[in-house]
């Protein structure tokens, strides 16, 4: 399986996920012609070398008319000189130009930039999660969020081509590292705010996150949208053969480099963590179990079962485990206390070994039906979903059989 890594120990941002997938490429430089080539108005986009900590890596920087964003941190009681840093995003304090966008202005750019429509829906995804992580701190509607010309131009740039890049690149998964923030705090256009800053605190939710003794800003909006968007798991490296390296450079120096790590490579079958959380109950009903089941897989559980058990004063029960990711465990098990009548649940870690597996929808003569394809482990495997056979067998007057047969014959 073809599997990219991006190891954020230092944090993300648009122009160092652009530098480190770059340089993935066998020919970085035609790609940088096909980026400028793409129509994006008024923007230059440029790599060069650079060398942190005695690691050499691509450094990209993006200008709007001439002009490039730029960001100050504010830290230790004291405002510091313009640092460029990670960020080029649009809720940092401003040096150019008073222009804003709208959403829908951002939208109609988008539309007109020479991408293929996969490329044009991810960057209009990606800019979303950001308008509406800044309706959400901002508390006004999408549609009232306005961008700064100089900033919003810069984040299409960053964002066209992380996605640009993932789709040349095509890998069938994504893991990334728990991302490292920074700390202190971060002066913009609102005043001065907490490190994260409130938009990618919000980006960021349901991801494994960490300070770290860094001070200043190491995750922006746009770093943060770009992995939400992308990743298909986060967690540690796999165990993959390794085919290329690449480092995407931030401008600021710290004692450590100052670089996002990309890894392309090839691992095996796949696998997996997850968790399984157990708890005995001999005072629920039938009904009460099944209803606590729903709200478990509504709440995002991977599978969730019963057994029935004997417990103390051989009273018959029921053993209720529920499998989940380690990062929906604490909802798992919030759910668990308020759904069952358990006072105590178990938790074991384990590793499970599963078909790299994806829905597609083709067409038949019943219409469009919904199927699941799994592989891996030397086995290939097709089955239409359930809902849709069924609904197919209710309309026609068929049995359920009868259609599953018919479509396993296509």
């Amino acid at each position: 399986m073809k599997t990219l890594y991006l190891d954020c120990g230092m944090g993300a941002a648009g122009d160092m996920l652009t530098a480190a997938l770059t340089e993935l490429l066998p020919d970085p430089d035609s790609f940088m012609e096909k980026l400028n080539g793409l129509g994006i108005p008024a923007v230059d986009i440029k790599k060069e070398s650079v060398k942190k900590c005695g690691i050499t890596g691509t450094h990209i920087s993006v200008t709007v008319n001439g002009m490039e964003e730029r960001s100050e941190d504010y830290r230790h009681g004291h405002e510091h000189e313009h640092e460029p840093g990670h960020a080029h995003d649009h809720d940092h304090v401003h040096q150019h130009g008073h222009v804003h966008s709208s959403m829908s202005d951002i939208e109609r750019i988008i539309s007109s930039i020479n991408i293929s429509k996969k490329v044009r829906e991810d960057v209009i995804a990606v800019y979303k999660l950001i308008a509406e992580a800044e309706s959400h701190v901002h508390g006004v509607p999408v549609t009232d969020i306005h961008f700064h010309e100089v900033g919003a131009m810069d984040a299409i740039a960053d964002i066209t081509a992380v996605c640009l890049l993932m789709d040349e690149l095509a890998p069938d998964e994504i893991v990334v590292s728990p991302i490292h923030v920074g700390n202190g705090h971060v002066k913009c256009a609102h005043g001065i705010l907490p490190v994260p800053a409130p938009a990618t605190a919000f980006i960021l939710k349901d991801v494994p996150i960490y300070g770290g003794s860094v001070s200043g800003e190491l995750c922006t909006p746009t770093g943060a949208a770009l992995l939400k968007h992308f990743a298909t798991r986060f967690g540690n490296m796999p165990v993959m053969k390794t085919q290329a390296v690449g480092y995407g450079m931030g401008k600021k120096d710290f004692e450590m480099a100052n670089c996002v790590r990309a890894m392309i490579g090839e691992t095996d079958d796949k696998t997996d963590i997850v968790i399984e959380l157990s708890c005995n109950v001999d005072d629920m009903t039938a009904e009460e179990i099944s209803f606590a089941a729903e709200r478990l897989f509504e709440g995002g559980a991977l599978d969730v079962y019963t057994i029935p058990i004997g417990m103390k004063k051989s009273r018959p029960g029921t053993l209720i485990r529920v499998m989940c990711s380690e990062e929906n465990r604490e909802n798992m098990l919030r759910l668990l206390f308020a759904h069952t009548s358990t006072i105590g649940v178990r938790e074991t870690l384990t590793h499970r070994y599963i078909l790299d597996r994806k829905v597609e929808t083709v067409q038949t003569p019943y219409g469009e039906v919904r199927r699941k394809v799994s592989s891996g482990y030397g086995v290939s495997r097709v089955k239409y979903e359930y809902d849709d056979i069924a609904g197919i067998a209710k309309d026609k007057g068929m049995s359920f059989e009868e259609v599953r047969k018919d479509l396993q014959k296509l």
